[in-house]
């Protein structure tokens, strides 16, 4: 998606069909996605303004909505859905409360800050040849 970052280390991986999964599962990462080192994503989906904590598992089906916040270290089992506007985490993942309105302001900050390191690093090369 536009403006998502994935940083170092981070493992994206597709599900194949196959005949225990008819169906398999796309990786669907949405915009201003901000996904932490070490973090492994295996077929599932990821729509905006999420941010994914280091070290994160997120596996098959699961279906991040909007606006969520995953922290650090947090496992999202197969075919679970985060519901939007929540703080999520643990071993498995656990609601733990609604978003801050800084929290919420703070995803989409996250994006713009990577995209603007992005482009910092861009423009430097671009000034050495």
């Amino acid at each position: 998606g536009q403006r998502t970052n994935i940083q170092d280390g981070s493992v994206l991986h597709v599900t194949h069909k196959n005949a225990s999964n008819p169906e398999g599962y796309p990786l669907i990462i949405g915009d201003e996605v901000t996904i932490g080192h070490l973090v492994m994503l295996h077929g599932c989906t990821i729509k905006d303004r999420v941010l994914v904590g280091m070290s994160t598992t997120i596996l098959d089906g699961a279906i991040i909505e909007s606006d969520v916040f995953i922290g650090a270290g947090s496992l999202v089992p197969p075919n679970k859905t985060l519901e939007s506007g929540y703080l999520y985490v643990g071993r498995p993942v656990k609601q733990v409360r609604p978003l801050t309105e800084q929290e919420a302001a703070f995803l989409s900050k996250s994006a713009e800050n990577y995209v603007q390191n992005k482009n910092d690093y861009l423009n430097e090369v671009h000034d050495i040849n």
